[in-house]
């Protein structure tokens, strides 16, 4: 029986896709300049990853290992296709900014992964559950990245959400410091997508080390009270 809890905390801590496996950091540094376009990019993965490790359970006992892969990869093709045209459908000018990285989610090496480590070895629910989880895990840092790049950058958050969510969501747009705001551009340039990404990174590392530390000392830490002891061998 899979361990929920285990395949939740390694999609969205121990195992993340995009701070730990370090997997689609070029989608994830190339469209994080404001969160709409991470959070665009963040469903699209979503939708994939889910569909194709369904698919991949399915299938896992059908499969030969000599076509497994590229059987895969089809699947990966078709789920990011589908999903190319839902976006095409209902959010055409997004889909028009993310461009090109839509289409190379069928090479996110963190898809591919999943479908090959878990999904051809786990039944159903558990595939779909760890498709979830890891597509969250990912979609989360991609909204810490955006979010943290557009208010940097423009000094504006949730700006141009109504090319997701209609016109009625013109209104979220949030100015932090005013309109008089002068625009730090480096950060929704590139460098600025490498540095906040290894911000986050170095945050969780420092994290990770702190509980360690805890652990260990807790485990370190001696038992009060009194202890028996034991007594061996004959008394004369």
């Amino acid at each position: 029986m899979s361990n929920y809890k285990e395949i939740t905390t390694n999609g969205l801590w121990k195992n993340n896709p995009a701070l730990v496996q370090l997997l689609g950091l070029c989608p994830l540094l190339a469209v994080t300049g404001s969160f709409v376009n991470a959070l665009g990019l963040g469903m699209a993965t979503m939708l994939v990853l889910i569909g194709s490790n369904v698919v991949v359970s399915l299938i896992r006992n059908a499969v030969s290992d000599a076509v497994k892969l590229p059987a895969f990869v089809m699947i990966i093709a078709a789920f990011t296709t589908c999903t190319e045209l839902l976006m095409q459908a209902f959010t055409y000018e997004l889909y028009q900014i993310l461009g090109i990285f839509i289409p190379l989610i069928v090479t996110n090496c963190a898809i591919l992964g999943r479908a090959d480590a878990f999904a051809s070895k786990n039944p159903i629910l558990p595939s779909a559950v760890d498709g979830f989880m890891m597509a969250l895990g990912f979609m989360l840092v991609l909204l810490a990245i955006g979010g943290i790049r557009e208010i940097i950058g423009n000094g504006t958050l949730f700006a141009d959400m109504h090319l997701i969510f209609g016109t009625g969501a013109e209104s979220w747009k949030l100015e932090l410091f005013g309109s008089n705001y002068v625009n730090f551009l480096v950060a929704v340039l590139p460098p600025g997508a490498f540095f906040v990404a290894g911000l986050l990174i170095a945050v969780k590392n420092m994290i990770d080390a702190q509980i360690q530390k805890r652990q260990a000392a807790l485990k370190a830490k001696p038992v009060k009270g009194a202890k028996r002891v034991r007594t061996t061998g004959k008394i004369a």
